[in-house]
C-alpha cells in the first residue's frame, strides 16, 4: 500500500513513476519512461493506460458520491446548483489525484508485475 500512495515502480518499489510532484500542476502527469532505479517500462504497451480510465471514473463516482453524502448531512439536500456547482469544483479540484491515481492502480493491479525484492536496493 505505500508504494501505491508514494507512486513508486511496482516491480521495485523504489522509483517514482511521475517526473514531478503533484503539486506541480502544470507538469503532474509526466511519466518516466522506466523506472530510474531498476528500469522498468511503464507503458508496457502503446495505449496501455487507455484501461485506466476505467479505474478514473470509478475514482471519480465515489469522489462525487462522498460529495453528495457530505453536503446533503452538514448543509441538509441544498438546490440542484449547488450540488452541481460542489461537484464540479471538487471533481476540478482533485483531477490530478484521479489521474496520476487512476494510473498507479491500473498499474499495479493490471499491469502484471509482480515484486521483485531483488531489483530494490
Amino acid at each position: 500500500m505505500k508504494a501505491i500512495i508514494e507512486g513508486k515502480c511496482p516491480r521495485c518499489r523504489e522509483g517514482n513513476m511521475f517526473l514531478y510532484p503533484i503539486s506541480n500542476l502544470r507538469k503532474f502527469g509526466a511519466m518516466h519512461e522506466n523506472c530510474p532505479h531498476c528500469g522498468h517500462r511503464f507503458e508496457q504497451e502503446p495505449g496501455f493506460y487507455y484501461g485506466a480510465m476505467y479505474v478514473s471514473y470509478a475514482l471519480s463516482v465515489g469522489i462525487f458520491l462522498a460529495t453528495v453524502f457530505v453536503l446533503y448531512v452538514f448543509v441538509g439536500d441544498p438546490s440542484l446548483e449547488t450540488y452541481i456547482i460542489s461537484i464540479s469544483a471538487v471533481a476540478l479540484l482533485l483531477y490530478p489525484f484521479t489521474f496520476r491515481y487512476s494510473r498507479i492502480i491500473f498499474t499495479y493491479v493490471f499491469g502484471g508485475v509482480t515484486y521483485d525484492p531483488k531489483k530494490s536496493k
